[in-house]
């Protein structure tokens, strides 16, 4: 069938027929040989063509990652909103608990067992797994030098449905020029050029750009690599935080909720968000809470919200932003209502990017509220599509080294310290002292904060590792922070497979245990991305 022959003819190597991006005047496949080719690419194709069994093609695609969102989180987070909502919590279900199609990621790097949110994203954006800490682009580049990024550039999903025609969206509670939004349009050498201060002069010189001007330049520099594309009209929905790299670094340019002196980072002068409101003067830029209310889905355009200087808040902390910030599930139906008034369908991508830096920080607490507010986001997808034509996906880039131990009776809480079948009391371990359910392998351990919502607190004291007392410590608090084996400053990702849920036409082909890269290949086949872009690629106006 037409939507898989460009893929079949990518696995029997016929890559005479394919048109690499970067030599214009032919027109083929949009994306280049070296991907195509690429055994992880191939592997990918032949796995869902096993799976593909004729299903519908999907309009639109939405693509959630809960960053670092594991399976001991999702079994934890699951609990833990059972138990809010009065239950004993293990018969809770998440959202995505409810899809019908379940299947499992392997998420090493090609050089690491353990993964970083670089490689893991740009392998579920590309089909092509690539090294730790690059942005969009394969394994033969060297990280660091900007020399080695032409010619390796990677094919995105969501640039394939730019190319189409597709409205396309980004959306993320992390900074959006981090390393999981930033491999849906990005090409860096190195995930930490967020900005231009932050590359080194070597980088600046040989003229490559930090990823937050790929943002805002994201439409001109994909008609730069594909002139033929009449279709690119630039992202239509980009919300997150990290307004710091889009600002000079000069405090006339502070937001009114600037939590710096100086909020920009910038040594370049460039005001990005200007730059963006001038090439879109019908787009909406917003920062705060009543400038996302205001926005009229039915007749904006392009939206652009940056709500935060850095990340924006814990979903616990969300209240105490100064300007106010919407809630992940609140972004994700703000994109939905306006990437749909396109009929030509959208692509969407929505990170919950700070379960993972809960976890980095050792706190359960906000690692698992923020896992249940991505759930509430991916109900709100949900009520907000037509299932019928609309493929969800919901993974994990990676795991992290949280752990669900002891033998808690049924109902006993989450957060809480253990208490066994037939006792009212918390279990002693060896040593005397009562212990929790929930752990870290390594991190900053052991802290007891009381009421604090903001888990980053943790890093203003020093690591501890091994056993405290917690027979007076309420381990319930969202201040309290799991005790650790290992005390290290930040806790470290886990290198374990994780969960991918999927719903929706196409859905079935993530079951199995696969490859993380296997991500795109569902959502290129289930849309047509790949055809679609090509055939707009053919088409002159």
């Amino acid at each position: 069938m037409k939507g898989i022959s460009l893929l079949t003819a990518a696995v029997m190597m016929a890559s005479a027929t394919f048109a690499v991006a970067d030599k214009p005047g032919k027109s083929a496949s949009v994306i280049p040989d070296y991907q195509k080719q690429n055994p992880y690419f191939i592997e990918g194709v032949q796995d869902v063509l096993k799976k593909h069994h004729g299903s519908r093609q999907a309009k639109n695609v939405i693509l959630f990652v809960g960053d670092g969102m594991g399976v001991s989180t999702i079994t934890a987070a699951r609990i833990l909103e059972g138990q809010l909502k009065g239950q004993q919590g293990e018969e809770n279900n998440l959202a995505m608990d409810l899809f019908p199609y379940t299947g499992m990621a392997k998420t090493y790097n090609v050089d690491a067992q353990t993964p970083d949110s670089a490689g893991t994203m740009t392998a579920m954006m590309s089909g092509v797994k690539t090294d730790v800490g690059v942005i969009g682009v394969d394994e033969d580049i060297v990280r660091g030098d900007c020399s080695t990024v032409a010619g390796n550039e990677l094919v995105t999903a969501l640039e394939l449905a730019e190319i189409a025609g597709m409205s396309t969206g980004i959306v993320s509670t992390a900074r959006i020029t981090h390393a999981t939004p930033a491999a849906t349009y990005a090409k860096s050498a190195d995930r930490d050029w967020e900005d231009n201060s932050d590359m080194p002069p070597a980088a600046q010189q040989a003229g490559c750009e930090d990823i937050a001007s790929q943002l805002v330049n994201f439409e001109s520099n994909l008609k730069a690599r594909f002139p033929q594309a009449k279709k690119i009209d630039g992202l239509e929905v980009a919300m997150g935080g990290g307004r710091r790299h889009f600002l000079p670094k000069d405090a006339a340019y502070n937001s009114p909720d600037a939590v710096s002196s100086v909020e920009g980072d910038r040594t370049d002068g460039r005001d990005l968000t200007a730059e963006w409101k001038a090439m879109y003067p019908k787009g909406a830029y917003v920062y705060d809470r009543s400038g996302f209310d205001a926005v009229n889905t039915n007749r904006t355009e392009k939206l652009f919200g940056l709500f935060n200087e850095s990340h924006m808040q814990y979903e616990a902390d969300r209240g105490n932003d100064i300007a106010g910030e919407p809630s992940i599930a609140e972004m994700t139906t703000k994109a939905i209502n306006i990437l749909d008034n396109n009929h030509k369908g959208y692509f969407l991508m929505v990170e919950s990017g700070r379960i993972d830096h809960g976890h980095h920080a050792g706190s359960a607490f906000n690692a698992l509220t923020d896992t249940v507010a991505l759930s509430d986001a991916v109900k709100a997808a949900i009520d907000a599509s037509d299932m019928r034509e609309t493929l969800i996906i919901v993974t994990a880039d990676h795991s992290h080294v949280f752990t669900i131990a002891g033998y808690p009776k049924r109902g006993n809480p989450i957060l809480g310290k253990v208490v066994s079948v037939g006792s009212d009391e918390p279990e002693l371990a060896s040593d005397g002292l009562p212990y929790t359910t929930l752990g870290y392998t390594n991190g900053p351990g052991f802290r007891d904060l009381g009421d604090v919502t903001d888990a980053d607190v943790a890093y203003n004291q020093p690591a501890v590792g091994g056993r405290v007392d917690l027979t007076y410590v309420n381990t319930e608090s969202s201040g309290y922070h799991q005790e650790t084996l290992v005390p290290l400053g930040s806790e470290t990702h886990a290198g374990e497979d994780v969960a991918v849920y999927g719903a929706g036409p196409g859905a079935q082909m993530v079951s199995g245990t696969n490859e993380q890269s296997v991500v795109f290949h569902v959502m290129n086949v289930s849309a047509g991305l790949e055809n679609a872009a090509s055939d707009a690629m053919k088409k002159r106006k």
